[in-house]
């Protein structure tokens, strides 16, 4: 069982003033597998100071610095692959092989890329006789989730560390491990004392204080839409910018000329992806109404080839839901589906015979004929369930796609890319999967609608960290 009593404050390990310890259970088996601290509004306070006294230095430190320091936390990120990746599997359930791929591999190249990004980021230019700066916000406030941890992190951290702003990081209490590790390895980097700071908490204990804080300039969120609404209600006294990437009930738009045993495959493929617990997951699958049994039959065979079970075992292709209480959500949508008269192609509440006893698992289901309206079509289910809805046509399928208070992600399958294009257009949603195109971590990663506001990854994350300033000058007299 592995002990964490103290954070990251101002460049030290501290203990907190909260006295309490939360308990990190492992989602294999339900054991307990850690403690952390449950730090109170003291620990906020002190983290808060500590990133208000470092940031004017660190504003003023120089892009190539900044770089430098970024990439030797990539460097201490990739040496610690294999013992982060196997806390991340052991925390929230991911197979071992993919979290070293995706839950670390992921953010060791998101920091690697940010200190490539300064080499040549304008943060100043000339317009007309005024010249527009671009200048760290200030103080950050990163409060991060539990599916993909680190990767949020990363997201939210390197590149508010190289816009020049400090941060102080709360991860969630569910998957907070792999935190420590980074804290470790930002301090063995030798980034200056109070740049970079982490507590853990409880949202309404810790959280709280840290989104009201007047020194706070900004607060950076990923998690449910219900959370982000409430962040923006507490910021909104203090006027500070606010960030959020919320929930998605995204779309995977089969066209009628798509090689369907690719196409059906790749959504299901893409919902499944860490148990479903993917904010971008295409849960839909619109099919042609006239192609469905087929659609049905591919889905479902698909579904049986995963094989659920301890997410360490080199075979495992499913893991566990990070929780209890998010297994006990899954189920519940499951049985809701089941009343709304869906029909059940695979999966269900029943489970496979030797998983570990006390897991929290959910077998990889797949409902077809589900009504576009239906509470499992509308609503984030955070799990493996895949929804099969049918359209008439292409507006049949756009209209459906769009009718919902998301627009986070998405997918259009063609015979050509160029039709795919089409349709994805007409989307309203952040970003759009065309032919199963892959995760680019250089393009923007935000939503529409109640999936939240602002963009994280690429330059488009750096800026979302900087202010602008306009310095006019008085232009040069003009000539006789």
């Amino acid at each position: 069982m592995i002990s964490k009593d103290k954070f990251y404050i101002n460049g030290a390990w501290l203990a907190p003033a909260g006295k309490g310890s939360i308990e990190v259970h492992s989602p294999t088996d339900g054991a307990l597998l850690a403690t952390i601290p449950q730090g109170n509004a003291a620990d906020a306070e002190a983290a808060v100071a500590a990133a208000r006294k470092a940031f004017d230095a660190w504003a003023a430190t120089p892009p190539a610095r900044r770089a430098e320091l970024l990439k030797k936390i990539q460097e201490g990120l990739k040496a610690r692959t294999d013992d982060i990746a196997r806390a991340i599997t052991l925390e929230m359930g991911m197979p071992y092989k993919l979290s070293q791929r995706i839950q670390v591999g992921s953010p060791t190249a998101t920091f690697g890329m940010y200190a490539r990004l300064l080499g040549d980021f304008a943060f100043e230019e000339q317009v007309g006789h005024s010249k527009v700066l671009r200048e760290p916000v200030g103080v950050v406030v990163a409060i991060t989730p539990w599916n993909y941890p680190l990767h949020q992190i990363a997201a939210k951290v390197a590149a508010a560390l190289a816009a020049g702003c400090t941060v102080v990081l709360k991860p969630s209490e569910v998957a907070p491990l792999n935190a420590f590790a980074l804290a470790e390895i930002i301090h063995e980097a030798g980034v200056p004392a109070g740049v970079f700071n982490l507590v853990t908490g409880y949202g309404p204990e810790i959280g709280e204080t840290l989104v009201t804080h007047a020194e706070v300039d900004m607060v950076s969120f990923t998690g449910s839409t219900a959370a982000g609404k409430r962040i923006s209600q507490l910021a909104a006294n203090t006027v500070k910018r606010v960030a959020l990437e919320l929930g998605g009930k995204s779309a995977g738009i089969v066209l009628d000329d798509a090689d369907f045993a690719v196409a059906v495959k790749g959504v299901v493929g893409n919902c499944y992806l860490n148990a479903g617990q993917t904010c971008t997951a295409q849960t839909r699958l619109l099919v042609p109404v006239g192609r469905y049994e087929e659609a049905a039959r591919i889905a479902a065979a698909t579904a049986a080839e995963y094989r659920l079970g301890d997410p360490m075992e080199p075979g495992t292709t499913i893991g566990p839901l990070a929780s209890k209480m998010q297994q006990d959500r899954v189920r519940d949508y499951i049985a809701k589906g089941i009343a709304e008269g869906c029909e059940l192609l695979a999966g269900g509440s029943a489970l496979p015979e030797g998983l570990p006893a006390g897991g929290y698992y959910v077998a990889p289901t797949v409902f077809g004929l589900v009504d576009p309206k239906a509470v499992i079509a509308q609503e984030e289910i955070f799990g493996p369930v895949l929804s099969i809805i049918t359209y008439a046509d292409e507006d049949d399928a756009v209209r459906i796609a769009n009718d919902s208070i998301y627009g986070l992600s998405g997918g259009v399958w063609s015979a050509t890319d160029a039709r795919a294009e089409s349709v994805a257009r007409r989307l309203r949603t952040g970003q759009v999967e065309i032919n199963g195109g892959p995760f680019n971590i250089y393009a923007p990663f935000g939503g529409y609608k109640q999936s939240g506001n602002g963009r994280e990854l690429g330059k488009y994350g750096l800026e979302d960290f900087l202010e602008f300033k306009a310095m006019q000058f008085k232009p040069p007299p003009k000539a006789a």
